[in-house]
């Protein structure tokens, strides 16, 4: 979009640089970037009021944007500083003064373009004339801040401004790189004493009016913008004075303003978001419905004045369906508020409507994945055969890997709500087996014993420590969920990118704790863990820890250095556990070569859990999910039994997507014999019926 324009500057066509850049300007008025780049393209031309009015016109539209503050540091180097400096050097070096100023200009407009090799280059060159000179320096430290070096940005300015403390293009260079490095408070100072001396600058005004919001003096800061709408009253000035108004407290003159920028550009998303908040929160809904049915009177195709209006009429009622009838007159067979009545439907609980909605979408646009699946659920409820067909037929139109193993694990539910279980499993089974070289090998497993050492007494200053686990197909995510809306202090780190490098995450901890020497070991890793809690985020010791594997191994450093720990396993059937794992995958993604094998580990590991509770081992709670897994209410109330404390009930789209009802895995006694086989004995130790 903007590479005709750099291009022309490259090749150092000012006047080509500027005709597209205006081209840039007028096909997007509210694009800061097309402003930065006219206004180095007209400094390029030599016309430098107009380069200064167009980047102030890009900081009025995005005035925390510090590139665009790096520009106009470009753009203060006048000819009365260069005449200054010619003057100087000629003083002190004897040198041609007209060659140094070439110099900084051309770094300068280096830095403009964003061709900070060159001005390095150039910055060298002048630093063999003037060594010392200001102007070298922030050429220098401007660069090492557009790398994102601002320790040596600051570094350098600081010097040049100790040298040179009235220097205007050093001290606003050195405010960017305060800036930099969150030193907000430095960095206004900077910008107050260059706006002291140019009282008339609008972009030095919005810089130090953005930082005195950013330290949370929000009237004040609309204070230091309001002398700027005599000078013109631009829609993002008034929206962005409105916004900092309304934080300040002053609502009544937030709204006026709002309202001021909304008439004035009533498409812009930017002003229309916080004026319907305010309209929201001081509850002026009446005047809201007014403004926004005038403004879509005259943009009857703009999607967000029609979401802007339903905010404003009761939810699933009639009003809101009054609104989307007029916006699909407005706007016929197109998404949006096809969109906005599926929702309405799907909430007012007219399923059947809703469903034919999903359908239209679906033929407006083929393969839209939130229809698609609606259309799917349907059928799966109404015609399963029919869902079979149409899912395969998104198969085959479906072009990336990893959306057609998606789609092929819901082929897999379509045949089982068409009672093809033996279908169902083998499809399930191929993609599982298509990925396991893909995903993490099952953990080692210790052999029995009975020698643990002794659990040790609760210290005098015990910590809330909760230790979760649950294999797949337990549904302990949910459990997961309905802790973090209660607030607690879950830790789910061992599952993303960057999880702990401590004994409860690496596999070979259960090899350590089963050889000779794992008493002196024990305690040794369970400080490690401890020490490795404020890197999570934890810093009084209190953490629930969401943990990928559970070996009873674990028992010979938890019980005698950290018995303050409680260990909560999520339960259900194990036969269902392995169904839906097989259906719907698992938080841990262990590798699933067959349904066998999975069988045999997940058999394995759960004895462990039973032994542990036959012998009461470890301080523990079995949460069975069997008859709540889709109760928020009653999962809620099982955790709260379980630590007899009060726990938030979670709302229900947490508990997404619906999984198969208790006993399920008996429709599967013949395509899944053999592991069900495996599980039985297990299952029956854990109090589950033959």
């Amino acid at each position: 979009m903007y590479e005709t324009i750099l291009q022309a500057l490259r090749s150092g066509d000012a006047a080509a640089g500027v005709a597209a850049a205006r081209d840039a300007v007028a096909a997007n008025p509210q694009d800061a970037t097309a402003h930065r780049l006219l206004a180095t393209a007209l400094r390029t031309a030599g016309e430098r009021d107009a380069a200064l009015a167009a980047i102030g016109r890009a900081i009025e539209l995005s005035p925390d944007d510090a590139g665009l503050h790096l520009a106009h540091a470009g753009l203060l180097l006048e000819e009365r500083q260069l005449g200054e400096a010619e003057a100087a050097l000629a003083r002190t070096i004897g040198l041609d003064p007209n060659q140094f100023p070439a110099y900084i200009v051309q770094g300068q407009l280096a830095i403009a373009r964003g061709d900070l090799d060159e001005a390095e280059r150039v910055a060298r060159v002048a630093a063999r004339i003037a060594p010392e000179h200001p102007h070298v320096a922030t050429i220098v430290g401007t660069v090492a801040l557009r790398r994102g070096d601002a320790d040596g940005a600051l570094a350098t300015l600081a010097r040049a401004a100790e040298r040179a403390p009235g220097d205007e293009q050093v001290r606003h260079a050195l405010g960017l790189a305060y800036m930099a490095k969150g030193h907000l408070a430095f960095a206004e100072q900077a910008f107050r004493s260059l706006l002291e001396l140019r009282p008339d600058s609008r972009p030095l005004r919005l810089l130090v009016a953005d930082l005195a919001n950013q330290q949370g003096r929000k009237a004040e800061a609309a204070d230091m913008l309001a002398p700027l709408l005599d000078a013109g009253a631009t829609p993002a000035l008034l929206r962005t004075l409105g916004m900092l108004e309304y934080d300040g407290g002053r609502v009544e003159r937030a709204r006026e303003l709002l309202r001021q920028a909304f008439d004035a550009a009533p498409t812009d998303r930017a002003t229309l978001a916080p004026l319907v908040e305010v309209w929201r929160r001081e509850d002026l809904a009446d005047e809201a419905r007014t403004a926004l049915d005038a403004a879509l009177g005259a943009h009857p195709a703009e999607t967000a004045l029609w979401h802007a209006r339903l905010v404003f009429e009761p939810f699933a009622g009639d009003e809101a369906r009054a609104v989307v009838e007029r916006w699909q007159q407005a706007m016929p067979d197109t998404l949006p508020p096809l969109m906005a009545q599926w929702a309405i439907e799907d909430a007012s609980g007219a399923l059947e409507k809703a469903d034919a909605i999903a359908l239209r979408i679906t033929e407006l646009e083929p393969g839209h994945t939130a229809a698609e699946m609606r259309v799917i659920d349907a059928l799966l409820r109404t015609d399963p055969d029919a869902a079979i067909a149409r899912v395969d037929m998104l198969i085959t139109r479906a072009s990336d890997a990893g959306v057609k193993r998606a789609l092929r694990q819901l082929l897999g539910r379509a045949y089982d709500a068409a009672g093809q279980h033996e279908a169902a499993v083998a499809t399930w089974a191929e993609v599982h087996a298509e990925v396991a070289d893909q995903r993490l090998p099952y953990p080692p497993l210790s052999t029995a014993r009975s020698d643990w050492p002794e659990l040790a007494p609760l210290p005098d200053d015990a910590k809330g420590v909760l230790l979760l686990w649950g294999a797949p197909g337990s549904l302990v995510e949910r459990i997961a969920a309905t802790f973090e809306t209660s607030g607690a202090p879950l830790r789910a780190d061992r599952l993303g990118a960057n999880p702990p490098n401590d004994f409860l995450q690496r596999y070979p901890t259960i090899e350590q704790l089963s050889a000779g020497d794992a008493e002196t070991r024990a305690e040794a890793l369970v400080d490690e863990w401890r020490s490795l809690l404020p890197t999570r985020g934890i810093e009084d010791g209190n953490v629930f820890d969401w943990l990928l594997w559970w070996d009873n191994a674990l028992l010979a450093a938890l019980r005698p250095h950290l018995p303050e720990a409680v260990l909560m396993v999520a339960l259900r059937d194990p036969r269902d556990m392995l169904l839906d794992w097989l259906a719907f995958g698992a938080p841990v993604p262990f590798q699933l070569e067959s349904p066998d094998a999975g069988a045999r580990w997940l058999a394995q590991v759960l004895a462990q859990v039973a032994y542990l509770h036959e012998q009461d081992l470890f301080p523990h709670r079995l949460v069975r999910l069997d008859d709540i897994a889709q109760d928020p209410k009653g999962i809620a109330q099982a955790l709260a039994n379980a630590l007899e404390t009060q726990v938030r009930i979670p709302p229900q789209g947490v508990l997404q997507p619906e999984r198969f009802a208790a006993g399920h895995w008996r429709a599967y006694s013949g395509a899944l014999a053999e592991a069900f086989t495996l599980l039985t004995p297990v299952a029956k130790r854990l109090g589950y019926p033959e």
